[in-house]
Parts: C-alpha cells; sequence; structure tokens
C-alpha cells in the first residue's frame, strides 16, 4: 500500500504581490498540491498573467473559490468576509494573508469548529511563533512589537488618514501609533498583519502592544518583538526586502504561505 498523502486543491484569492508568486510556484509543482482555481479582480490582468501556466486554473469569483480542498487569501481586506466565510462553511482549510482581519471577525473561528475547517495562520513577516506559541503555554508578562516601514509603506493608511498624520515628507524617524494589536490592525489592515499574528500566537490581541514607525532611514519593512516570560525572554528582530509589486508587503509573506501549505503534504514538518 502506497503510503503517499493525498492530493489536495488550493485555490488563491488575489494574484497580487502575494498570490502571484504563489500561483507560479505551485503551477511549477508542489507534491501533494494542485493549483485549480484562483479569483482576481481585473479579469484581463489575471488572463494575462496566467499566460505560460502549465495547467492555468480557471478564474472564478471569489465565493467559488470554497470549492478547493485549501483556500489561500491574499487579497485586500475589505473582501476578507467574501473569501473566509464560504471556505470555512464548507470545512475548508482556510489560509488568510490579512491576518488583521482576522481579529475582529473571530465568529469565524467559532464557525469553523461546526463546519470541521482549519484555519492556518502562516508566520508570513514575522519570525520566532513557534518560540511565543511555546512561551504562552506558560505565563506571559508582556508582548510587544515595534514595526519600521519606510514611509511609503504606510500612505494610505485609515489611522494615519484618520488623523490627518502625513508621512510623505518626513525626513527622520516619526512615531505614528502606539496601542494594542487589535487597534494597530484596524489602523493599519495593510501594514501590520505581522502584529495580529503575534496577538494571535501570544497573549491575544488586547494585551499584545504594537508601536508603529514612519522611518525615512531604512529600505526594509523591520519588525521587532520582546516577550518576557516565566519559560524566557525573547528579543527577536526580521528585515523583510518589500515587494516591488507592492511596498506594504515584504517579499518573504508569500514565501511563508507556500512553506506553510508544503507543510500540509510533506512527510517531514519542522517546528511546532
Amino acid at each position: 500500500m502506497s503510503n503517499r498523502v493525498a492530493e489536495k486543491t488550493v485555490a488563491i484569492g488575489g494574484l497580487g504581490a502575494i498570490g502571484l508568486p504563489l500561483a507560479r510556484a505551485l503551477d511549477r509543482g508542489v507534491d501533494g498540491l494542485r493549483l485549480i482555481a484562483v479569483a482576481a479582480r481585473d479579469r484581463a490582468k489575471a488572463e494575462a498573467n496566467l499566460q505560460g501556466f502549465r495547467s492555468p486554473p480557471r478564474i472564478v469569483e471569489l465565493e467559488e473559490l470554497a470549492e478547493a480542498d485549501i483556500v489561500v487569501e491574499a487579497a485586500p481586506a475589505s473582501v476578507f468576509e467574501r473569501i473566509a466565510v464560504p471556505a470555512i462553511a464548507a470545512g475548508r482549510i482556510f489560509v488568510p494573508s490579512s491576518v488583521g482581519a482576522l481579529l475582529p471577525r473571530m465568529y469565524l473561528v467559532r464557525a469553523a469548529e461546526v463546519s470541521g475547517a482549519r484555519i492556518l495562520v502562516p508566520t508570513g513577516a514575522l519570525l520566532g511563533l513557534d518560540a511565543v506559541r511555546a512561551a504562552a503555554e506558560g505565563p506571559v508578562e508582556s508582548v510587544t512589537i515595534e514595526t519600521r516601514k519606510p514611509p511609503a509603506g504606510l500612505a494610505g493608511a485609515p489611522y494615519l488618514v484618520e488623523h490627518g498624520i502625513d508621512v510623505s515628507g518626513v525626513t527622520e524617524p516619526m512615531l505614528v501609533f502606539e496601542g494594542n494589536a487589535l487597534e494597530a490592525a484596524a489602523g493599519f489592515p495593510a501594514n501590520v498583519n505581522v502584529a495580529a499574528a503575534l496577538a494571535l500566537a501570544g497573549i491575544g490581541p488586547e494585551r499584545t502592544r504594537a508601536r508603529i514607525w514612519a522611518d525615512p532611514t531604512v529600505t526594509r519593512n523591520t519588525h521587532t518583538i520582546r516577550l518576557e516570560s516565566e519559560a524566557a525572554r525573547i528579543t527577536m528582530t526580521i528585515e523583510n526586502v518589500p515587494s516591488a509589486e507592492n511596498p506594504r508587503t515584504g517579499r518573504i509573506t508569500g514565501l511563508s504561505i507556500l512553506a506553510c501549505l508544503r507543510g500540509l503534504t510533506s512527510t517531514l514538518k519542522i517546528g511546532s
């Protein structure tokens, strides 16, 4: 009898800086995974992007992505529910990249318990979530994340618009936000999915503190995590190269989702 893992089908919502490289990687071939569908706002552009694929996936509406075993959300947070709700209702494996959009929608976790769906939050542009999860099995005193991005990577964030903060002419590091992870995710939905993932891995969005800087002295999206717990004191920093297509997104984000998908079918899985 073969012990080969049964093939799982994959659908991707969004063909931007995260979704398109992921789709290309899956088309090149990942054992146990087959890309069958994508959804995109601009169908003509999507068709052009899929030219040259060995096995071009169907272009479908967002709600139809739920036909696949695994549904990856790589779209603007504004359409998060249109991808998440059908996938979870159908009992699929749902992999969100807009993790910040999940924080105020924890009813989706309860819906997954009913339908048998699974929600897998990838590490994304962060690091050390295994260590944070391990520490959170015991008492944790505090978790903080400090994010520094080039000003262009923060431009247009709802929090900045609401408070009339203009970062376009910033010439030195400027602290633009300080609060908890829930507030950060609402105010910077395209920027701090890392804070949301950290909060879910650790002590929750209300206890996880976040500081966001518009920093013209950096060329990479930089995140520093500090955790104080009974088991360990953890300090970690990651400097992510911004995507050429979207400076708000690090190149590593799509690679993280690909690694997450590989872990669903690989014989050897590293990390807890």
